[in-house]
């Protein structure tokens, strides 16, 4: 493979900012173009819905110091949006008027909310969480707010429960699930989630769909399928996000059934020098021997980092298990709080759930071990030992009992 001359990464998000740094720091001295249409420079999205919402951070998490762009010759072009893809002649063009000729491409667009297709659902008013700036909104709408509506009951609206009941805001969260974050976790370990925000306060409208946002100018309320009507101060959309592909398919590139942009197992497009990383890579996963796209951070900073190697001939495939985290409550403000870590990718629908510790108490390890007799997934929830441990165990897939996760040690299990 000839050594490129242009590399042009679409995306300054956390995935596009750690393929563009990976570049230089492995001596790459061609031209390096990242493309961001925020106002911002790159930023990671978890302190959004923790630390900012809270108030403990005016600012997110900088993938990079604010010089290190210039610093490393990386052209950083902020508040500039790819526009047209060009796949043949290799050229990309953007809403600035520029023209960009690469020899490698990356795509790391991202996601963006998804809309809620109800009368009221484009209301002026109403709240989505996915940037700084609607993060700083969004807690300052919380700061005087009496009544908020969550509308998702997933990692964002459970996380913005968290936040604006600590605020004193009476919350109300609407899902058509049965459980929080059941299609996650099961029903056993989603029930615990209920049973934290339920202590402090949250109402559930669970097992009931919107039928209304409603409000003549600005969101009074949300009407529900039963008839019911919740009335709000706040109303927070947060029904999960959609990968931001449209670039992607007018190019003519494959969008696979999850909705995220075709890839192979080194993260390849079946285009000519096209990659993609991050939440719109629909990624062929060796470990799981099928397509996997994962909206979450340490996918988009390993991607990122990943393909860098493959952009100038490696190949490698990209084998990292999902991980994720998250902090609901803080434990030194009253009542009970979990922070917790997961990782790997669990069926709760067929795998069986082994739990070491008490759920009751939010203070448990629980491990999604499959037929197969490996652990698929394993999160561990105000226990802190055993990281190391359950990422071996998730990611070499060493085969153990049930009885060996609940009573042994789990540093020695495969050792």
């Amino acid at each position: 493979m000839a050594e490129p001359r242009k590399i042009v990464v679409i995306g300054a998000g956390l995935a596009g900012a750690s393929a563009a740094a990976a570049v230089r720091e492995r001596g790459f001295g061609g031209e390096v173009l990242l493309l961001g249409a925020e106002s911002h420079r790159p930023y990671e999205l978890p302190p959004l819905s923790k630390g900012v919402l809270l108030g403990a951070a005016d600012e997110p998490d900088w993938v990079r110091a604010e010089g290190f762009y210039a610093e490393h010759d990386i052209q950083l072009s902020s508040g500039v949006a790819a526009t047209r893809l060009e796949l043949g002649a290799r050229l990309v063009f953007d809403d600035a008027g520029g023209e960009h000729r690469y020899d490698r491409l990356v795509l790391a667009t991202g996601s963006q909310p998804r809309k809620l297709n109800v009368p009221g659902g484009d209301l002026p008013g109403l709240y989505t969480l996915r940037t700084i700036d609607d993060s700083l909104k969004l807690r300052a709408a919380f700061a005087r707010a009496q009544r908020v509506v969550i509308v998702g009951a997933g990692w964002i609206g459970t996380e913005a429960a968290a936040a604006a009941r600590t605020q004193g805001a009476e919350v109300t969260v609407v899902a058509p699930e049965k459980l929080p974050l059941a299609n996650v976790l099961g029903a056993e370990v989603a029930g615990v989630f209920r049973n934290l925000h339920t202590e402090h306060g949250v109402q559930w409208r669970l097992g009931e769909g919107v039928a209304a946002i409603t409000g003549d100018t600005e969101p009074t309320g949300v009407r529900l399928t039963s008839g019911d009507e919740i009335p709000a101060d706040v109303v927070l959309i947060a029904v999960g996000a959609a990968p931001r592909v449209d670039l992607a398919h007018a190019a003519g590139l494959e969008i696979a059934d999850d909705g995220g942009v075709g890839v192979d197992a080194g993260l390849r497009t079946a285009a000519p020098d096209v990659y993609a990383v991050g939440d719109i890579a629909s990624h062929f996963h060796p470990r799981y021997g099928r397509r996997v796209r994962v909206e979450h951070w340490a996918t988009a900073r390993g991607q990122g980092t990943h393909v860098a190697g493959n952009l100038f001939g490696e190949n490698e495939p990209y084998l990292d298990s999902p991980y994720f985290f998250t902090d609901q409550y803080e434990p030194d403000k009253g009542g009970p709080a979990i922070g917790c870590e997961y990782r790997g990718l669990a069926d709760p629908e067929n795998d069986r759930l082994v739990v070491r510790g008490d759920l009751a108490a939010y203070d448990f390890t629980a491990f999604w071990l499959g037929s197969d007799g490996v652990v698929h997934a394993a999160m561990n929830v105000n226990q802190w030992d055993d990281g190391d441990a359950l990422d071996r165990l998730v990611g070499e897939r060493i085969s153990v009992t049930a009885e060996q996760l609940t009573d042994g040690s789990l540093a020695d299990l495969g050792g």
